[in-house]
């Protein structure tokens, strides 16, 4: 979960004490595989295919998707970063900071993007990235992979390719990064 997330989840400034391992590195290594297999199988190839990590991440699981299309179809796909922070729609309920910069350093336009980041939950990140997306370009189309998608959605935003479904409660937090996937809860420190 990115570091942004763990401290707007109560209680705030918790440490993520996790429960259960979902997925362990294998398993991410695998899942990262596959998707990149159904995103070269959507598009017929990759022609005009770029990806684009949300800061922060969604980053490393861009980079590895990347990497994986690059391995099986000898082809090097752009790879850029996204941050939101300042398209979310509750940025007048509470002080925002950006956590990172953006870094797409290839025009979208006409581009297939495929954006990419780490746990799908209520989908308003999700929300906040198109419209931080579409300022730095008209893309033909964007798709959305996330390494888990938990659930309890708030918005009709749906992903293109998926790691792991994971049904979750509100109360639980989704941990995931390369090395793997926990699910647990915050406790206060």
């Amino acid at each position: 979960m990115a570091e942004r997330e763990r401290r707007r989840t109560p209680p705030y400034g918790g440490v993520f004490v996790a429960r259960t391992v979902v997925l362990d590195r294998d398993a991410v290594a695998r899942a990262i595989r596959r998707m990149a297999h159904e995103i070269i199988e959507r598009n017929e190839g990759l022609d005009d295919v770029v990806v684009v990590g949300l800061q922060t991440g969604g980053v490393v699981f861009a980079e590895s998707i990347a990497l994986a299309l690059a391995e099986i179809e000898g082809v090097e796909v752009g790879v850029g970063k996204l941050d939101v922070a300042f398209y979310r729609d509750d940025i007048n309920l509470r002080p925002v900071l950006p956590e990172a910069t953006t870094d797409v350093p290839f025009d979208i336009a006409r581009k297939v993007v495929v954006l990419v980041d780490d746990v799908l939950y209520t989908g308003r990140t999700i929300r906040a990235a198109l419209d931080a997306l579409v300022a730095q370009g008209r893309p033909r189309a964007v798709q959305l992979a996330v390494m888990v998608d938990r659930g309890h959605r708030e918005l009709p935003i749906r992903p293109d390719f998926v790691g792991k479904n994971l049904s979750t409660t509100p109360d639980e937090v989704v941990n995931a990064t390369i090395d793997g996937v926990e699910l647990g809860e915050m406790e206060r420190t």
